[in-house]
């Protein structure tokens, strides 16, 4: 019964393929979102005011480097408190967020679990029978790690002793998708993960990773620097 009444809503920004959270308790209104994006501010505002919610707290997953957040904005907006990840190295944050530690908004409470490996500061977060991954988990992959102190050793780690520990039935909400897909759950990239499921080693995952060879974000030059003052100008 608890679970009807959390509002969940996918969001999505086409340009980077970012994934943005609204979640909200129905009953006192209590709002957080996750990974806000800033070309995407107006539309969020909107959907806050259209179901009367108050923001409380502003997620980001880590420091992006494909998108601005737009953090600073929302909290200028409506008052809500920006945490990140305690590694994340970003100012600007009223929260720094420790492993474990759990925010409450109306009768629910989402749980920080430090995910690092993509970048340092990485952080996922579980509310119920949900996890929003950011880029740490993604469907069918997972967040590069040849940049931004990124590291496979680590995120191998943190997926497979962190997030894979969790129910297999455990819905994952990941901060990206460039397919299509919206969702998935910890059994299917327990099993069908090409990266580091079927129980790939951490040999075999560090020489996948190692072997990416991917362009940089368009992004990047502007939007770390952004984001590590939580997107204030």
């Amino acid at each position: 019964m608890k679970q009807k009444n959390l509002i969940v809503r996918q969001l999505f920004e086409k340009e980077s393929s970012t994934y943005t959270y609204l979640l909200a308790d129905r009953e006192s209104k209590e709002a957080i979102i996750i990974d806000p994006v800033v070309e995407c501010i107006d539309r969020d505002l909107l959907l806050i005011k259209e179901l009367s919610l108050n923001l409380k707290y502003i997620l980001d997953t880590h420091v992006h480097a494909d998108h601005i957040t737009s953090s600073w904005t929302l909290k200028e907006k409506t008052g809500a408190s920006i945490a990140l990840g305690e590694r994340s190295g970003a100012t600007n944050a009223d929260l720094l967020l420790k492993d474990s530690q759990e925010l409450s908004f109306g009768s629910f409470k989402i749980k920080v679990i430090l995910t690092p490996g993509h970048t340092n500061g990485c952080t996922s977060y579980a509310i119920e029978d949900m996890l929003f991954t950011g880029d740490a988990l993604l469907i069918r992959g997972n967040g590069r790690t040849d940049f931004q102190e990124g590291s496979p050793k680590e995120l191998y780690h943190s997926i497979t002793e962190k997030l894979f520990s969790f129910p297999d039935e455990t819905v994952i909400y990941p901060g990206h998708d460039y397919k299509g897909l919206t969702s998935s759950t910890i059994d299917e990239e327990k099993q069908h993960n090409p990266r580091i499921g079927g129980g790939k080693s951490l040999e075999e995952f560090s020489q996948i990773m190692n072997a990416l060879n991917l362009p940089n974000p368009k992004k990047i030059d502007t939007a770390v620097p952004m984001n590590l003052k939580c997107g204030k100008a």
